[in-house]
């Protein structure tokens, strides 16, 4: 993923660290800041992943809880619990219409909307801005 999504620090140059989606995570902070809509980059990245893990919670001294604690203590003791997705091998770039992304890819933005409480707004395809789906103004109320 790194790789593929020329995923560099500007100033170090060096490769950043990439992970699996955190939709437990985002939950979390969509509660605390009143997210009304999600940006999702970068999708074209996944491209050709057979499987994808998606977080949806985590387990806390042996217990499922769905949304990152607050305290540091207990994040420290969370193991992520992730979901299984079926990834998709037809090519996402410069899609511009959610109709038209491979079905594996709109099950997978619809698990992160599900999981996360909140609906996608945007959806870009590449670098390229004008690969961009808009689903929705977030800036306005639904």
């Amino acid at each position: 993923m790194s790789t593929v999504g020329a995923e560099k620090g500007v100033t170090t140059g060096r490769s950043r660290r990439c992970g699996w989606f955190d939709a437990a995570l985002l939950k979390r902070s969509a509660q605390i800041n009143g997210l009304s809509g999600l940006c999702i980059t970068k999708l074209d990245v996944l491209d050709g992943i057979e499987e994808l893990q998606l977080c949806v919670g985590y387990e806390l001294d042996g217990e499922k809880i769905d949304l990152l604690p607050l305290g540091a203590d207990d994040i420290e003791r969370c193991k992520p619990i992730y979901e299984s997705i079926p990834g998709w091998t037809d090519s996402t770039v410069g899609v511009t219409e959610y109709d038209k992304l491979p079905v594996n890819a709109r099950r997978y933005l619809d698990r992160i909307a599900e999981v996360t409480g909140v609906p996608i707004a945007m959806v870009s395809t590449s670098p390229d801005r004008d690969h961009t789906i808009l689903m929705h103004n977030p800036s306005r109320a639904a």
